[in-house]
């Protein structure tokens, strides 16, 4: 097993860093304290390439690999995971999900748009009674013969009040469960779409989370993306490969505060000398660094197998499970290293914290992501490729 980056790959992780580095942190707290839209600097990623990096060049994307986006995703969350949602949605779901289920008409439409950022895309799944289990939509789409009647409410959608076009989960047939939902293309222009007050977050506050309300909204026949009663599958496929953005995003998260805390520890002196020196804190930065690196092999991991092709769905979720988990935890002991000046906004680990928890909920909570590896253990499905071949459940 071959643990090297690329040339390639080196490129993307720098380029971001310095980006993130360069123009992201200078104004990451006003933008957090404000719940400011980070408008200017998404379309500096949009120009980088950052907003379509695994879609084809063929529709504007960049063509890059699984493993690019979470390196990419990686630097950009260790100082704003605000960026890093709304790079994630539009990348991760949105044109992928586009791309790999959407018909040729469908992709050529809508993917130049949404790769190179002259419009940017939302994935509407969840509701207010339809969260964890996605199966319960309630919003419903009415078939009218060559159109959707569109009706129904989709609430905590991150680039709602930004978005132009939307992913909607909708159920066509109640009869028949999760296998009458549709995905259909939406877009935010149309009559009877509406956007609803920004939500005031705990974290992520840059990135604008609405609630959206569709009304009798007319969407043509042509915009449902596969088969009659494809839309949960869709759904479902789509996010096993968005839990690989957002455990990219928690690894990110957690190397952002261990970073900040490494250099506190070198410049705050105690007792005559740096606390880096004393084994208490030593201490805390070795089992940061131990868990951090454990997470970002299962993270990188599940992206070479998306890549490769392989059945990456309890990869994904373990990644995400692990990671988003390290970042909380190491998270709140960047703050624990930094003292009472870790509770101050201007040394970062705090908004570092209040990122964190976010990780463990959207794109499937931990007791989701546990329901899914479980699954896939007691189903006989869990292939976890290790040095010399693989473990396989029986």
């Amino acid at each position: 097993m071959i643990f090297d980056l690329t040339e390639e790959q080196l490129a993307v992780k720098e380029a971001a860093r310095d980006f993130a580095q360069r123009v992201l942190k200078p104004g990451v707290i006003e933008r957090d304290t404000h719940m400011t839209y980070p408008k200017d600097e998404v379309r500096q990623m949009a120009e980088l390439g950052f907003l379509g990096m695994m879609a084809s060049p063929e529709y504007g994307g960049g063509g890059m690999d699984t493993l690019s986006y979470v390196l990419a995703m990686e630097e950009i969350s260790k100082v704003d995971s605000s960026c890093s949602v709304i790079m994630s949605v539009n990348n991760s779901l949105v044109c992928w999900g586009l791309e790999t289920y959407g018909n040729a008409e469908q992709k050529q439409k809508y993917l130049p748009k949404l790769t190179t950022g002259e419009w940017i895309g939302a994935f509407c799944l969840s509701e207010p009674e339809a969260g964890s289990d996605a199966t319960s939509q309630r919003t419903t789409a009415v078939d009218m013969g060559d159109y959707y009647l569109l009706n129904g409410t989709k609430n905590w959608i991150t680039n709602g009040g930004t978005s132009k076009v939307h992913l909607v989960m909708a159920q066509t047939h109640p009869e028949k469960g999760h296998h009458g939902i549709n995905a259909l293309i939406v877009e935010t222009d149309w009559p009877g779409v509406s956007v609803g007050k920004k939500e005031d977050k705990l974290g992520i506050r840059g990135s604008d989370t609405h609630t959206i309300m569709y009304t009798d909204v007319k969407v043509p026949k042509a915009n449902r993306i596969g088969d009659d009663g494809f839309g949960f599958k869709f759904a479902m496929k789509t996010l096993a490969g968005g839990r690989i953005g957002i455990a990219a995003q928690a690894l990110g998260i957690a190397g952002g505060a261990y970073e900040l805390a490494v250099a506190y520890s070198k410049e705050r002196t105690a007792f005559g000398k740096p606390i880096s020196q004393h084994q208490a804190i030593a201490f805390k930065l070795a089992d940061m660094a131990t868990e951090i690196e454990a997470a970002k092999l299962m993270v990188y991991r599940a992206a070479w197998m998306k890549d490769q092709g392989m059945d990456y769905a309890s990869a994904s979720a373990m990644a995400k499970l692990y990671a988003s988990e390290v970042a909380m935890k190491h998270t709140v002991e960047a703050v624990q290293i930094h003292g009472g000046y870790g509770f101050v906004k201007e040394y970062h680990v705090e908004r570092l914290m209040r990122d964190a928890k976010i990780t463990q909920i959207y794109e499937g909570t931990s007791e989701i992501q546990r329901i899914v590896i479980s699954r896939g253990i007691l189903n006989g499905e869990l292939y976890l490729p290790v040095l010399g071949g693989a473990v396989e459940s029986h």
